[in-house]
């Protein structure tokens, strides 16, 4: 077991938002990488570079591993689990929780560590981003912060329980996911939240939205693009991939709920 913490990046403000936006976010991320990218996180990344990272008998093979992105307020770690093949060129990132009320995603994440992962995929599977706010049962986190409103494109000042924080990327939690989706730059992002029971049109592929939301079974249509949202600078910044939001019903998820959703996940992971 590896804790790898991913080198850290500077905060980038930006005003604009929304699909026009997307050149802008070309710039970003281009910027960004030049900064620092780990050379896991590359798809040319060396057999050298993974057992650097993972160990001397790391092989794609050995599937499950973990990855400390960052920590929390706290000092929580936040980890990420890899799934499938470390170096694989399609990655899949998959968020159970980031509001620390809203946690039946976790139980998708949890159900992942176990599926079989398509050949030549690699899934990145993190419980919750907001572990703070998960053992509080607070949306916020630990400084009284909506996670969900802090990242550069589209953020303003917000107070109340949608506070934005001081600026963008303020939270360390933010930074961390911030520095993972620059460097991993995964084809599809999905990120759990609850109560709404619907699939969100949030502004990457349409089409692989509404896939997801026929295969598990929830409505698809646009939920409303707050400022500040990780999908929309995620959207906005990597115009080939797509961030989506699937809102979870109230309650816990049964058990063939969530066989559904991690199927729809694989069948994503797998193109």
């Amino acid at each position: 077991m590896l804790g790898l913490v991913l080198a850290g990046l500077p905060a980038v403000g930006l005003t604009a938002c929304g699909r026009s936006e997307r050149p802008v976010g070309r710039v970003l991320q281009s910027t960004a990488r030049r900064a620092a990218t780990p050379p896991l996180l590359r798809p040319s990344a060396t057999p050298e570079a993974v057992r650097h990272l993972f160990g001397p008998s790391a092989t794609p093979e050995a599937a499950r591993r973990l990855v400390t992105i960052g920590r929390s307020v706290r000092g929580r770690s936040i980890v990420a689990r890899v799934l499938g093949d470390p170096r694989a060129g399609r990655r899949i990132l998959v968020i159970g929780c980031v509001h620390g009320d809203e946690p039946a995603g976790i139980a998708l994440t949890r159900s992942l560590r176990t599926a079989s992962v398509p050949k030549g995929v690699g899934v990145w599977v993190i419980d919750t981003v907001n572990p703070d706010g998960l053992r509080a049962r607070t949306r916020q986190n630990a400084d009284g912060v909506d996670l969900n409103r802090t990242f550069p494109v589209g953020w303003k000042p917000l107070g109340g329980i949608f506070d934005s924080g001081r600026r963008p990327l303020a939270e360390p939690e933010s930074r961390a996911i911030h520095r993972l989706i620059i460097g991993l730059h995964p084809a599809v992002t999905i990120w759990y939240h609850q109560h709404a029971a619907l699939v969100d049109d949030s502004g990457g592929s349409a089409a692989i939205e509404r896939a997801y939301a026929r295969l598990v079974g929830l409505p698809f249509r646009h939920f409303g693009n707050e400022p500040g949202s990780i999908t929309t600078w995620q959207n906005a910044t990597y115009s080939a991939s797509t961030a989506f939001v699937v809102e979870l019903p109230a309650g816990t998820l049964s058990r063939a709920a969530v066989a559904r959703h991690v199927a729809a996940v694989l069948a994503l992971a797998a193109g």
